[in-house]
């Protein structure tokens, strides 16, 4: 499943620069994932980077984005194809 950003996100910009999909983006308030574009890092790393570097753990699996490691890793060859 795809991850997503709750509304305990504290806007401190660590996240964003570490996404290998550039999934996240800003908004005035907080940061959000784009689901169409977050393979939780499958391909690229063995773990999500931005739960890792979270200062406040505000990033869980969002329950309305059920994938497999499969589709996730299906996704990031997409993304790869798409960028080459």
């Amino acid at each position: 499943m795809a991850l997503m950003i709750t509304d305990e996100c504290i806007n401190c910009d660590v996240c964003d620069p570490i996404c290998p999909n550039q999934a996240i983006y800003e908004k005035p308030d907080r940061y959000y994932i784009n689901s169409d574009l977050c393979t939780e890092c499958v391909g690229h790393f063995d773990t999500p980077q931005c739960v890792e570097i979270c200062p406040v753990a505000c990033i869980p699996k969002d329950p309305n984005k059920i994938e497999s490691l499969d589709s996730l890793y299906e996704k990031f060859l997409s993304i790869i194809k798409q960028n080459n």
